[in-house]
């Protein structure tokens, strides 16, 4: 496997990311940005966070698939949330669950969420940018 997970015992205990992962592969993947778009362009879920945040996810697995990567190769998730505020977890989370449930895969990678004014476009409630190794 490329990438190996990891919560040293001497960081605090995260809740829905892993603080630590180490590449092994040769072929490093920037993907930038996914936003709530399905392929045709169309926008999904506008002001239901948990709707977009599913369909994010999604093109971030779809982007991976094109570089021949998978969530399993991911080294780190960016998060961008406009308004930021803790009770957008939820929304969050179920919207990740959703994703992971439909690809059959564990999104749960090392992450920063950044709070931000606004996206590229003024309905989009968050973008997810990913960075993965692959053999």
């Amino acid at each position: 496997m490329a990438v190996e997970a990891l919560d040293p015992p001497d960081l605090p205990k995260p809740y829905g990311w892993r603080q630590l992962a180490v590449g092994t592969g040769n072929r490093v993947v920037f993907l930038s940005g996914q936003t709530p778009r399905t392929a045709d362009g169309e926008p999904v879920g506008m002001g239901d966070l948990a709707a977009q945040t599913e369909q994010v996810y999604l093109n971030v697995a779809t982007g991976l698939k094109a570089a021949g990567a998978t969530f399993d190769d991911v080294l780190r998730l960016t998060i961008y949330v406009v308004d930021w505020s803790l009770d957008k977890w939820e929304a969050i989370t179920a919207g990740a669950e959703r994703a992971a449930a439909k690809l059959g895969a564990d999104v749960i990678r090392p992450t920063t969420l950044v709070g931000v004014a606004t996206l590229a476009e003024p309905d989009f409630l968050i973008e997810i940018e990913a960075t993965a190794i692959a053999a």
